[in-house]
């Protein structure tokens, strides 16, 4: 059979014409959120990919897409590449003082919550695949729990710029998503060792594998967010403000990941450094500006590809009508334990923090899992759970973000029209 040789700039041309074509269709007919049009489109296209195989086979279509996106490295295009540039350009956009305000709910939806979740999901996944015949072991559904509990910054800020969330509960969103996937990536990693029986669980190794990641990877931002800044600060050159941004993400990332500390967690705090006190203290108003379009042209080219890549992904998945049952069997399950993880840190900081009724529903129906879920699914050693780790991962990431990402602006603005209809009506 003819084998593909795309080259790594072919794939990106591919990528990039799909998502210029669908970004126009969108534009013109639909105006979806791009990360929920990108998806969709995406998964319309596999399933047609798929019709079209099945009706003239002799075609060999599904097999060329399938040699396509499995020469695709998702893992490393995604944890290694893009998302350094998309949590930074994410955070330049996070308001410091909103985050600061609501720090320790934050703190608490980001640790003890994905903690939680993780838990919730792992136990039930567990008892759903026994009841199905899977047979998941309960160490391997605790790391389709870690996997699968982090919301997804890049999802989540790419649909919170079109719903109409009040600032304190925006910001409280989308620092928590910033924060809750390099959480989730070390719990990943710790109970990804316990499953492969790489490395035996005590408490005391995976408090300082989480020290030295996480806040390694806060120390990190700061001191190289600062070195950025005070570069910036001492110049007024807008191409070189520029590529000191570029450089402080790409070697930044690098060096965090050779130093052994979080990439994500750095370059998020890194970005809202820049994006707080280098803004107001260490640009001109044109440095400022050619800055921020520069990353929000970065941020969504690079959204519409990620997003593109999701949907297109239903072709590896179809097919396996159980393990398209188990994904969705563990959907509500990974609702539900969304929603006690963030409605109990919500009451039990109810007397200090008040963001109103719309947070339990923004924060359960607006925690979108994304790319980073299945990059970590994707890095699973071969085995005989894999694919069935791989499967439920990817249908609850689609119904993450066309079903939910689809329907939380509506959601949202529904609950700001009853809940000021019942205050007019109390007047």
């Amino acid at each position: 059979m003819h084998q593909s040789n795309l080259s790594p700039f072919d794939v990106a041309a591919v990528l990039i014409l799909l998502a210029a074509v669908l970004g126009y269709a969108n534009h013109r007919l639909l105006r979806l959120p791009s990360a929920v049009d990108m998806t969709l489109m995406g998964a319309l296209a596999s399933l047609a990919i798929i019709g079209i195989g099945a009706a003239f086979p002799s075609w060999g279509l599904v097999p060329l897409v399938e040699r396509f996106l499995t020469g695709i490295d998702f893992h490393a295009a995604l944890m290694e590449g893009m998302l350094s540039f998309l949590l930074f350009a994410g955070a330049l956009h996070v308001d410091w003082l909103d985050m600061r305000a609501n720090r320790a709910l934050i703190f608490a939806l980001a640790t003890f919550g994905v903690v939680l979740s993780t838990g919730i999901v792992g136990v039930g996944t567990w008892w759903i695949a026994g009841a199905m015949g899977l047979q998941v072991p309960l160490p391997w559904a605790l790391v389709f729990g870690a996997l699968i509990s982090p919301t997804d910054p890049v999802a989540v800020m790419a649909i919170l710029k079109r719903a109409a969330v009040p600032p304190s509960l925006q910001a409280t969103v989308a620092g928590e998503s910033l924060f809750n996937d390099g959480v989730g990536v070390v719990i990943f990693a710790i109970l990804l060792a316990v499953a492969t029986g790489a490395d035996e669980f005590s408490w005391s190794h995976a408090a300082s594998d989480f020290a030295r990641e996480a806040l390694g990877g806060v120390a990190f931002g700061l001191v190289t967010g600062w070195i950025a800044f005070r570069s910036m600060e001492s110049i007024d050159d807008y191409s070189v403000e520029v590529m000191i941004s570029l450089a402080l993400v790409m070697a930044g990332y690098s060096l965090a990941h050779t130093l052994h500390v979080s990439g994500p967690v750095a370059m998020a705090v890194a970005g809202l450094f820049i994006g707080n006190a280098g803004v107001a203290r260490a640009m001109s108003d044109v440095t400022r500006d050619y800055l921020i379009k520069f990353w929000e042209l970065i941020d969504e080219i690079l959204n519409a590809v990620l997003f593109l890549l999701i949907g297109l992904e239903v072709v590896l998945i179809t097919g396996q009508p159980r393990l398209l049952l188990f994904g969705l069997a563990a959907i509500p399950l990974a609702l539900f334990a969304r929603w006690l993880s963030v409605r109990i840190p919500l009451t039990l900081l109810r007397s200090r923090i008040d963001l109103g009724a719309l947070a339990v529903p923004t924060l359960v129906w607006g925690g979108l899992r994304g790319g980073i879920s299945i990059a970590l699914a994707l890095s699973l050693p071969n085995g005989p759970y894999r694919t069935s780790i791989v499967a439920a991962t990817f249908v609850i990431v689609l119904f993450s973000v066309i079903i939910q990402g689809g329907s939380i602006g509506g959601l949202i603005g529904r609950l700001g029209e009853r809940k000021q209809s019942r205050g007019e009506g109390n007047k």
